[in-house]
């Protein structure tokens, strides 16, 4: 019979971990302690926050980049901490050191990405690749810094008052996680709102440096030799100098940024609780364009755009016409072209596009001012769950103007249940037409479109038209070269009830870039390059 042993006590400490000498009673030193572990948790969860919102908007795809952030993070905070174990014998520098560090590159780490991404986001080759390279960097540094906190905290406070390791854990990682919420909650609620991602990252990087330098030169400055006192102080005091500076020319940098991605001719540039819209041109005799999350929506090939989307779906009954999406005004311009119209129900989630659309000079120009058409009627919402209480059988017109397929916010749009409920909303007859997204550059993206239809019960007539412009891409991925290539849209009629055909009405007025002939052709040349076999794209399973 094997004797059970019991555990060999802990040994001694080691001799760098005495007592601290402290300027105050111990509970209040672990009180200071546990408050800057909360302070530095928020402001570490802020500064992944912000890499992933950043990154999806100069990048795209917030599903790709989250998951890169997330899983390079928590890697590096790994490393990080086996790391922190050399540093333990002077812990308090090295804490005070980390933050500061952290505090700089946190930062401005959102400044350094939109920099990369304005300036060198045009030159091709191994430039356009420039920011993704950029966010692995900074999500390595800052989840490094971030792993190695934990471990000098956890020394720090145990030379407080030592107390057994799990209950000291159990004190660390409430703080911390408490912290993280509070970060979590304080960046889309108020940093992002009310101050914008480069400020808010800037003064996320002040608190940070304030929480650790105060910690460390005030709480355990006895520790600290006076060399390194002084080296801790300097540096602080030249992060938070170079964070306030800034901070006070991050108007004129964004200005600049701005200007270097979308030129000089920017008119309007406002950030709305969805996204950045900005509209350039549109005076003077410039071509005006509007960019949505600096993707290219309303450009020079607008109108063979829009008259391709509507034209075809109005070949029958369309007396009340549903547009999900299509804040801009431009589809409904070419519904009301039609006569016999009696009602258009715009279903926009940003209510901003459509102030837009309603007050800007140029751009309701440009949509003829269909927002003062007492037919016209406007609901802010999502058209998801605005669908799932749409009254049925009511529209005999369904137009799908929604961004591209392969945007993640947008996947749930693009879905069967989307379809069927859009199927539920048609009246007997009525017809559906959707924006597919490019065609020639992601044909994989559009067939799935159509299976998914099909799975929704449909009948689908797809169809392409090319266009002339180039430029700032529309798809889920802004810094892919493609963009640069000539464009070109997908789009899929379906009925409910048998296939339907792809014709214009003879008696209504024609379109002034779509033929009879060219969208046949269209036509034929879309289903010459079908891929058979695709699953439907749903909720919990997206295709895109």
């Amino acid at each position: 019979m094997i004797e059970p042993h019991a555990p060999a006590p802990p040994g001694p400490p080691p001799p760098w971990a005495g007592p601290a000498r402290l300027p105050v009673q111990p509970s209040t030193g672990r009180f200071l302690v546990l408050a800057c572990v909360f302070v530095c948790a928020a402001c570490g969860l802020v500064y992944e926050l912000e890499l992933v919102a950043l990154a999806s908007y100069l990048i795209g795809d917030s599903v790709t980049q989250a998951s890169v952030v997330l899983s390079v993070m928590v890697f590096a905070m790994g490393i990080g901490s086996l790391a922190a174990k050399r540093l333990r014998w002077r812990a308090a520098a090295a804490f005070g050191a980390i933050e500061a560090t952290l505090a700089l590159v946190g930062g401005c780490s959102a400044m350094a990405l939109y920099a990369v991404f304005a300036w060198t986001g045009d030159w091709g080759g191994l430039w356009a690749s420039g920011p993704r390279w950029l966010l692995v960097a900074f999500s390595l540094t800052i989840g490094l810094l971030i792993g190695a906190e934990v471990p000098l905290l956890m020394e720090l406070i145990q030379r407080i008052r030592r107390q057994d390791a799990g209950g000291a854990v159990a004190d660390l990682f409430a703080a911390d996680y408490v912290g993280a919420l509070v970060g979590g909650l304080a960046f889309p609620f108020l940093l992002l709102p009310l101050l914008g991602q480069l400020t808010g990252a800037l003064i996320t990087g002040a608190v940070n440096a304030v929480a650790g330098g105060t910690l460390v030169l005030g709480l355990f400055r006895r520790d600290l030799t006076r060399r390194t006192r002084w080296l801790l102080l300097i540096a602080n005091l030249t992060v938070l100098g170079l964070l306030a500076a800034a901070a006070v020319l991050v108007d004129d940098f964004e200005q600049a940024a701005r200007h270097a991605v979308y030129g000089h001719d920017v008119r309007v540039a406002l950030q709305t609780g969805t996204q950045e819209i900005v509209l350039t041109g549109g005076t003077d005799g410039r071509p005006l364009a509007l960019f949505l999350d600096g993707r290219l929506r309303v450009g020079g090939d607008e109108l063979r755009y829009h008259e391709a989307l509507v034209h075809p779906a109005m070949n029958g009954p369309h007396a009340r016409v549903l547009i999900l999406g299509g804040g801009d005004g431009l589809a409904a311009r070419e519904v009301l072209r039609h006569t016999g119209v009696r009602r258009v129900d715009v279903v926009e989630l940003d209510a901003g596009v459509v102030r837009l659309a309603r007050r800007d000079p140029a751009l309701s120009k440009l949509n003829r001012h269909v927002y003062d058409d007492p037919r016209v009627r406007v609901t802010t919402a999502d058209a998801f769950r605005w669908l799932r209480t749409a009254p049925t059988s009511t529209y005999d017109v369904v137009i799908s103007d929604l961004p591209d397929p392969g945007i993640t916010a947008s996947t749930k749009l693009y879905s069967q249940e989307f379809y069927g409920l859009a199927r539920r909303a048609l009246a007997p007859g009525g017809r559906l037409v959707v924006h597919a997204g490019p065609f020639a550059t992601r044909p994989r993206v559009f067939w799935t479109v159509v299976a998914t239809l099909r799975a929704a019960g449909l009948h689908t007539a797809p169809y392409r038209v090319g266009g002339r412009d180039s430029g700032f891409a529309a798809g889920p991925d802004r810094t892919a070269d493609g963009s640069r290539a000539a464009r070109d849209w997908g789009f899929v009629l379906a009925c409910a009830d048998a296939r339907p055909r792809l014709r214009l009405d003879p008696h209504e007025p024609h379109p002034r870039t779509l033929t009879q002939r060219a969208l046949t052709a269209d036509g034929r040349a879309a289903a010459a390059t079908r891929i058979t076999g695709l699953p439907a794209s749903t909720l919990v399973h997206p295709r895109y």
